[in-house]
């Protein structure tokens, strides 16, 4: 796991993790008292600066001991059913990494429908065997590569509180599209106006159709929308903003 100032979350958090045999938590610049409450549940906690997310969770995966891996982070907890699912195939499993149901949190409102294309995801490999998983050097959704076979997704689920309302859908949007944006004027390859106008689209309608957004409402619109956003502000703050 992975933090940064997340004392408001980590014990509740981590009172989801007492199946695991081992906790590893990376401190990222933290300046609240996320390290003391990683210390009291007996977890192994490294400090450190990581401006890089695909380097910070690489390192977490290096820190670990364990045959078997679970990355989570702060915002999320592990259902009773998904951590004996979790027992049961790594006492006898047949591949090398496993996907999870992730049921995202919009307040107090499930939303089950609509995410993806950067904004959110509703299924993902997090159970994995150590060098399976390769994080790419990205601020934000880094590229990942991947080794080994992968298996069915487990039963149960994690209960990710993505966002407490709409206004922190808004700032995450700010936050990851600048982040992105430097990422791409570190490519030296920050794209096109036309490109990106088309991918807004694209990204809109995989969202709201595809994936069923239409059925949550405006929020499956809102999130449609800020999921066609994403790219179009990262080129757009690339371009203008000087980050």
């Amino acid at each position: 796991m992975c933090v940064h100032n997340e004392e408001e979350r980590l014990a509740a958090c981590l009172e989801h993790l007492r199946f695991a045999d081992e906790l590893v938590i990376l401190c990222d610049k933290c300046t609240d008292s996320s390290e003391q409450i990683a210390r009291d549940f007996g977890a192994k906690v490294v400090v450190g600066r990581w401006d890089i997310e695909g380097e910070r969770r690489n390192q977490a995966q290096r820190e670990a001991s364990g045959d078997w891996l679970l990355e989570i982070d702060a915002d999320e907890h592990v259902s009773a059913e998904l951590a004996h699912s979790i027992r049961a195939i790594i006492a006898n499993p047949e591949f090398d990494r496993y996907p999870v149901y992730i049921d995202n949190y919009i307040g107090k409102r499930l939303v089950k429908y609509g995410w993806g294309a950067s904004f959110g995801t509703s299924i993902v490999c997090r159970l994995l065997k150590p060098g399976t998983k390769q994080w790419g050097m990205q601020r934000v959704h880094p590229s990942i590569t991947w080794s080994g076979r992968e298996g069915p997704v487990l039963k149960g689920s994690v209960a990710h509180y993505l966002d407490r309302n709409i206004s922190d859908m808004v700032r995450r949007l700010d936050s990851y599209s600048t982040a992105r944006a430097k990422d791409l004027k570190a490519s030296g390859n920050i794209g096109t106006l036309a490109n990106n106008i088309r991918r807004f689209f694209s990204r809109f309608i995989k969202c709201f159709i595809g994936r069923k957004g239409y059925r949550e409402g405006a929020l499956g619109l809102l999130i449609a929308i800020f999921a066609g956003l994403f790219p179009l502000i990262s080129y757009i703050k690339a371009k203008y903003d000087d980050i």
